[in-house]
């Protein structure tokens, strides 16, 4: 699709979901730290879309990556999880904090399994607008002396599996039904002297609508029973 719109500006939300995808691809050694370093510098000074393309075309996880943020429905209302879950990407696989953090929000795709690391340090992993690399996806947590909080939206399943020593293993979310045709997330791992927790958000936006629709609903009672 950005091929089409090469010099239709991006987004920081575009430029973001860029850097993750050259992240995991120096992790998983499909680049060399010097060539991830001049990417990674040309992709947050990219403009356009014909800009950042060029940074990723080569890697597996772009082939067939969600559309940038900037072109997709601007109403409000989420997107359907039929659109969300794109079999047959591999998605972002890998975060790691060492004495520091990592962030995965934002429009970006989870693997199928992801590996959160977090040794002394903390990761966020934000799956309210994320697309899924397939109906289920199993996130494992390692967190020694650090944390993982990890969010989703309603309507997804969770199924948490990890244990906690000298720490704690949220587990809040632990078996809530999931709506039809939504992913299953699975989290599981070790929390030693640490902790990964899970909780449930809607997005600025969503509680906006719902707000507006609320206050709709309130101030012409009457109509909607008509």
């Amino acid at each position: 699709m950005t091929e089409d719109l090469p010099e239709l500006r991006a987004s920081d939300a575009d430029r973001e979901r860029v850097a993750e995808i050259l992240r995991d691809a120096v992790a998983e050694g499909r680049l060399a730290m010097e060539e991830f370093d001049e990417r990674l510098d040309a992709a947050y000074k990219a403009r356009t879309y014909g800009e950042l393309e060029p940074l990723t075309a080569d890697l597996p996880a772009a082939a067939a990556g969600p559309a940038p943020l900037s072109l997709r429905k601007e109403s409000g209302a989420p997107t359907p999880w039929s659109e969300r879950i794109v079999s047959g990407t591999e998605g972002s696989a890998v975060g790691i904090a060492l004495l520091g953090g990592f962030q995965r929000k934002g429009r970006w795709t989870i693997g199928r399994r992801f590996t959160a690391a977090c040794l002394m340090g903390g990761g966020e992993i934000d799956l309210r607008e994320a697309d899924f690399a397939g109906p289920e996806v199993v996130i494992t947590c390692w967190a020694v002396m650090g944390g993982v909080n990890i969010v989703v939206p309603p309507g997804v399943e969770v199924d948490v599996r990890g244990l906690g020593i000298m720490g704690g293993f949220d587990a809040g979310e632990d078996g809530v039904p999931g709506d039809p045709g939504a992913p299953r997330v699975i989290v599981r791992g070790l929390a030693l002297m640490g902790g990964v927790g899970v909780e449930r958000k809607l997005l600025r936006a969503e509680k906006r609508r719902l707000k507006e629709e609320r206050r709709r609903l309130a101030d012409n009672p009457r109509k909607e029973l008509d």
